[in-house]
């Protein structure tokens, strides 16, 4: 089985007004795209996907990956990150999980940038032009909440009923005006600790 790449794409999207307000350092948020021809479509249901996910969701780490530092300039400057794909109305929300969710993807990206935190993601189904939702998180801090960002695009012609759209996102920088304390701070007030944060 090998990988059959249509076309990838970049996105960089720079924040220099929020709340009518200047930040006092811009936001920048980058994302890359690859899709995909999805390896299931038109085999009816497949009971093991293990051995596309095995060719497949390597090749698109690496690449994702190099295409998002080459961006950015550098791993180390990656503050936030996550991962995405969209499946095509012929497939399964699972085709596009089994992309994404495995180590064979997300450890390419966690390497490169340094990272300590789980990958935020999102996993939906959708025709061309469905929206693409990446959330990030702090690469090393999951309660760092100035780096709860999502960033938004589309492709106008992907997926294909036949392809996955696979992305990677990344930040450098949070919200420009972070004003809602952090996770830690909620856990003392509540009188809860980290490891039971519902106090149950």
């Amino acid at each position: 089985m090998s990988i059959q790449i249509r076309k990838t794409m970049s996105q960089v999207e720079t924040i220099l007004i929020e709340g009518r307000k200047a930040a006092p350092l811009p936001l920048r948020l980058y994302s890359a795209f690859a899709v995909v021809k999805n390896p299931w479509a038109g085999k009816g249901f497949v009971e093991d996907l293990k051995p596309e996910i095995r060719a497949i969701a390597p090749v698109l780490g690496e690449l994702l990956t190099r295409m998002i530092i080459e961006a950015v300039g550098s791993g180390k400057a990656v503050e936030g990150y996550g991962k995405a794909a969209v499946v095509g109305l012929d497939g399964e929300l699972e085709h596009a999980s089994a992309l994404i969710h495995t180590l064979r993807f997300g450890n390419h990206y966690r390497n490169a940038v340094g990272a300590k935190s789980y990958l935020a993601f999102c996993n939906t189904r959708g025709p061309a032009n469905a929206p693409i939702m990446i959330p990030l998180m702090d690469k090393n801090d999951e309660g760092r909440r100035s780096h709860y960002l999502t960033i938004q695009a589309a492709i106008p012609d992907a997926p294909a009923a036949d392809e996955i759209v696979v992305a990677l996102g990344a930040s450098v920088g949070g919200r420009p005006h972070h004003r809602i304390g952090d996770r830690y701070q909620d856990l003392k007030d509540l009188g809860h600790n980290v490891t039971n944060p519902a106090g149950v």
